[in-house]
Protein backbone atom coordinates (compact mmCIF):
# COMPACT_ATOMS: atom_id res chain seq x y z
CA UNK A 1 0.00 0.00 0.00
CA UNK A 2 1.52 3.55 -1.28
CA UNK A 3 1.14 6.42 0.95
CA UNK A 4 -0.50 9.33 -1.02
CA UNK A 5 1.86 12.58 -1.61
CA UNK A 6 1.20 14.64 1.01
CA UNK A 7 0.84 12.19 3.75
CA UNK A 8 4.41 11.15 2.86
CA UNK A 9 5.04 14.86 3.20
CA UNK A 10 3.66 15.40 6.48
CA UNK A 11 6.59 15.24 9.55
CA UNK A 12 4.93 17.86 11.19
CA UNK A 13 3.75 17.01 14.59
CA UNK A 14 2.02 19.81 15.38
CA UNK A 15 -0.42 19.51 12.08
CA UNK A 16 -3.97 18.93 13.14
CA UNK A 17 -5.42 17.22 9.58
CA UNK A 18 -2.77 14.06 10.00
CA UNK A 19 -0.65 14.10 13.66
CA UNK A 20 -2.69 14.70 17.02
CA UNK A 21 -2.67 17.76 17.73
CA UNK A 22 -6.41 19.22 18.64
CA UNK A 23 -7.87 22.64 17.91
CA UNK A 24 -10.66 23.94 19.82
CA UNK A 25 -12.42 27.67 20.44
CA UNK A 26 -12.48 30.22 18.30
CA UNK A 27 -12.12 30.34 13.91
CA UNK A 28 -10.66 32.86 12.16
CA UNK A 29 -10.21 33.63 8.32
CA UNK A 30 -7.61 36.16 7.32
CA UNK A 31 -4.65 36.88 4.81
CA UNK A 32 -1.03 35.99 5.47
CA UNK A 33 1.47 39.12 5.32
CA UNK A 34 4.18 37.42 5.48
CA UNK A 35 6.05 33.80 6.30
CA UNK A 36 9.37 34.15 6.51
CA UNK A 37 9.64 32.54 9.17
CA UNK A 38 10.25 28.38 8.98
CA UNK A 39 6.20 27.02 10.27
CA UNK A 40 5.17 30.28 11.25
CA UNK A 41 3.30 32.70 9.70
CA UNK A 42 1.70 36.50 10.23
CA UNK A 43 -2.18 36.68 9.77
CA UNK A 44 -4.15 39.97 9.36
CA UNK A 45 -7.97 40.38 8.69
CA UNK A 46 -10.09 43.76 9.27
CA UNK A 47 -12.23 44.78 11.90
CA UNK A 48 -14.17 47.49 12.51
CA UNK A 49 -14.17 49.53 16.15
CA UNK A 50 -16.85 52.13 17.09
CA UNK A 51 -15.55 55.57 18.08
CA UNK A 52 -18.40 56.97 20.80
CA UNK A 53 -17.44 60.51 20.34
CA UNK A 54 -17.74 60.53 17.08
CA UNK A 55 -20.89 58.06 16.83
CA UNK A 56 -18.40 56.64 14.08
CA UNK A 57 -16.75 53.30 13.34
CA UNK A 58 -13.20 52.76 12.02
CA UNK A 59 -10.69 50.05 10.59
CA UNK A 60 -8.81 48.14 12.60
CA UNK A 61 -6.50 45.03 12.04
CA UNK A 62 -5.46 42.19 14.15
CA UNK A 63 -2.06 40.63 13.89
CA UNK A 64 -1.49 36.70 14.64
CA UNK A 65 1.64 34.45 14.58
CA UNK A 66 0.19 30.65 13.35
CA UNK A 67 1.62 27.87 13.39
CA UNK A 68 2.08 26.87 9.39
CA UNK A 69 2.19 22.88 8.73
CA UNK A 70 4.21 21.52 5.78
CA UNK A 71 1.14 19.98 4.44
CA UNK A 72 -0.51 23.16 4.15
CA UNK A 73 2.38 25.74 3.45
CA UNK A 74 0.74 28.79 3.02
CA UNK A 75 2.31 31.46 1.11
CA UNK A 76 2.31 35.44 1.54
CA UNK A 77 -1.39 36.66 -0.11
CA UNK A 78 -3.26 33.83 0.50
CA UNK A 79 -6.60 33.41 2.46
CA UNK A 80 -6.40 30.95 5.05
CA UNK A 81 -8.74 29.65 8.14
CA UNK A 82 -7.05 29.70 11.17
CA UNK A 83 -8.20 27.97 14.99
CA UNK A 84 -7.13 28.29 18.51
CA UNK A 85 -4.92 25.35 19.84
CA UNK A 86 -2.92 24.46 22.47
CA UNK A 87 0.26 26.91 23.07
CA UNK A 88 3.05 25.89 20.38
CA UNK A 89 4.95 29.07 21.72
CA UNK A 90 5.68 32.29 22.80
CA UNK A 91 4.01 34.06 20.48
CA UNK A 92 1.90 31.26 19.10
CA UNK A 93 -1.49 29.76 19.91
CA UNK A 94 -3.19 29.21 16.48
CA UNK A 95 -2.57 26.62 13.47
CA UNK A 96 -3.64 26.83 9.74
CA UNK A 97 -6.08 24.63 9.39
CA UNK A 98 -7.16 24.73 5.87
CA UNK A 99 -5.99 26.98 2.54
CA UNK A 100 -9.41 29.03 1.07
CA UNK A 101 -7.02 30.84 -1.79
CA UNK A 102 -5.57 34.18 -2.97
CA UNK A 103 -5.87 37.67 -1.61
CA UNK A 104 -5.63 39.24 -5.06
CA UNK A 105 -6.35 42.73 -3.66
CA UNK A 106 -3.41 42.02 -1.34
CA UNK A 107 -0.47 41.32 -3.58
CA UNK A 108 -1.96 44.18 -6.29
CA UNK A 109 -1.49 46.69 -2.87
CA UNK A 110 2.06 44.84 -1.90
CA UNK A 111 2.81 45.02 -5.72
CA UNK A 112 2.08 49.29 -5.97
CA UNK A 113 4.01 49.36 -3.03
CA UNK A 114 7.47 48.07 -4.12
CA UNK A 115 6.96 50.18 -7.49
CA UNK A 116 6.67 53.42 -5.42
CA UNK A 117 9.72 52.88 -3.64
CA UNK A 118 11.46 51.48 -6.65
CA UNK A 119 10.57 54.87 -8.63
CA UNK A 120 11.62 57.28 -6.28
CA UNK A 121 15.26 56.01 -6.03
CA UNK A 122 15.58 56.02 -9.76
CA UNK A 123 14.76 59.62 -9.94
CA UNK A 124 17.37 60.30 -7.51
CA UNK A 125 20.02 58.79 -9.53
CA UNK A 126 18.73 60.56 -12.64
CA UNK A 127 18.93 64.30 -10.69
CA UNK A 128 22.34 63.63 -9.46
CA UNK A 129 23.37 62.73 -13.22
CA UNK A 130 21.88 65.94 -14.40
CA UNK A 131 23.68 68.27 -12.00
CA UNK A 132 27.14 66.34 -12.34
CA UNK A 133 26.64 67.54 -16.23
Amino acid sequence: MTKTKQEKQCQDSHCPKHHSLRTHGRTFRGTIIESKAAKTATVQWQRKYFLPKFERYERRFTRIHVHNPDCIDAKKGDIVEITSCRKLSKTKSFVITQKIGLDYAFLAREELLQQAEVQPKEEKVEEKNNESN
